[in-house]
């Protein structure tokens, strides 16, 4: 589930929203679920709760699977894979892992 992360733009590729683009704000490790801004909105109904008041209808983006979303290389532009790659550790530090996009070979 890492790699996907918090502020990446992602395109969905199935469901009503197909094809459309948006920020993720949450993510759900344990369901595998993404929440993307924007995209995916449901309502739910809340009763009133005083007497004379009226009920309300609350919009809220809804989780999407993790697996009908793809990530947006920020250097081509175009939904793609997350690679990683792995840079050789200098000074005796951990090595460093890197997400790279499959298509262009760059960094993310």
């Amino acid at each position: 589930m890492n790699k996907i992360k918090v502020n990446d733009k992602v395109r969905l590729l199935a469901g009503k929203d197909q094809g459309k683009e948006g920020k993720v704000i949450q993510i759900l490790p344990e369901e595998q679920m993404i929440v993307v801004e924007g995209l995916n909105l449901r309502y739910k109904h809340a009763r009133p709760k005083k007497q004379g008041e009226k009920g309300q209808r609350i919009q809220f983006n809804a989780p999407v699977d993790s697996s009908n979303v793809a990530l947006i290389c920020p250097a081509c532009g175009k939904a793609t894979r997350v690679g990683f790659q792995v840079n050789e550790s200098t000074n005796g530090k951990k090595a460093a892992k890197q997400r790279i996009c499959r298509k262009c070979k760059s960094v993310i």
